[in-house]
């Protein structure tokens, strides 16, 4: 069985930038197994695996360890993949997941913008301790699907050194850094170790938290966002009620094909 792969690096306008993807364009879905040991393989922080279904395509998301419920840069090398080389006519793209909801990507010039759940954060006493996952105290402590430490500068979200075995045992699948930015209006990082991903170069679901904290707290809907891991990314936010826009740019690194 041979099956097409991408690697595409999202959120950045230049391979080596970013974060990268693999893709895997399928016909019709493929046992759950082999799919694992795909992503398992590629050793990248998500694996997409998409069929078409109609005018829309399904969609799953794979990390090194597990299969997971919302991944934004994925879902970007995605949608670049789409719209790059199989259906160049296209300027919007609809994806139905198995554990998440409806997810659109549209395409003006050359940024791509995400549709996606909001997901706000709210109060979390019993995520479990923070300080020491993360060695450093923040101002407060929020939850929603993953964890947000928030941190009054941006200097010391950029400092922070997790210890990793902690973070895994907090009662979250992830564990978001922020603080206001810079050069822009918030910067972040994204631990999940538990998840086979210590450190996510750039997590667009992260952003499902991130922007209607940051809306609230800043009192606007449009922001530019950077995630400051080694690799780094730019990010386009947008609040509109319960939804997110989520955008920013890809590059194609390789393709090729996988031999089963």
């Amino acid at each position: 069985m041979a099956i097409p792969v991408y690697q595409v690096d999202a959120f950045t306008d230049h391979v080596f930038g970013g974060n990268p993807a693999a893709v895997c364009p399928l016909d019709t879905w493929i046992d759950e197994a082999t799919m694992q040991a795909i992503a398992t393989e590629n050793n990248l922080s998500e694996t997409a695996f998409f069929v078409p279904n109609g005018d829309e395509y399904e969609i799953r998301w794979f990390t090194p360890v597990a299969e997971i419920d919302l991944a934004g840069h994925p879902t970007l090398a995605t949608a670049h993949v789409i719209f790059q080389y199989l259906a160049p006519d296209r300027n919007g793209v609809t994806f139905t997941t198995k554990k998440a909801d409806t997810l659109r990507v549209t395409r003006k010039g050359d940024r791509l913008t995400m549709d996606f759940p909001a997901r706000a954060p709210r109060a979390h006493p019993g995520i479990g301790d923070v300080v020491t996952a993360l060695g450093a105290a923040p101002r407060e402590v929020l939850a929603a699907r993953d964890g947000l430490a928030v941190f009054d500068t941006q200097a010391e979200v950029a400092a922070l050194a997790p210890d990793m075995n902690a973070v895994a045992t907090l009662d979250c699948m992830g564990l978001i850094a922020s603080a206001p930015g810079e050069d822009c209006d918030f910067v972040s990082r994204f631990f999940a170790p538990g998840m086979g991903v210590d450190e996510d170069p750039v997590t667009g679901s992260a952003h499902c938290t991130l922007i209607p904290y940051w809306a609230g707290r800043l009192g606007k809907t449009e922001m530019i966002a950077r995630q400051i891991s080694a690799r780094g990314g730019l990010i386009h936010c947008a609040l509109d009620g319960e939804r997110v826009r989520i955008g920013g740019h890809a590059v194609t690194y390789m393709s090729g094909e996988l031999a089963l």
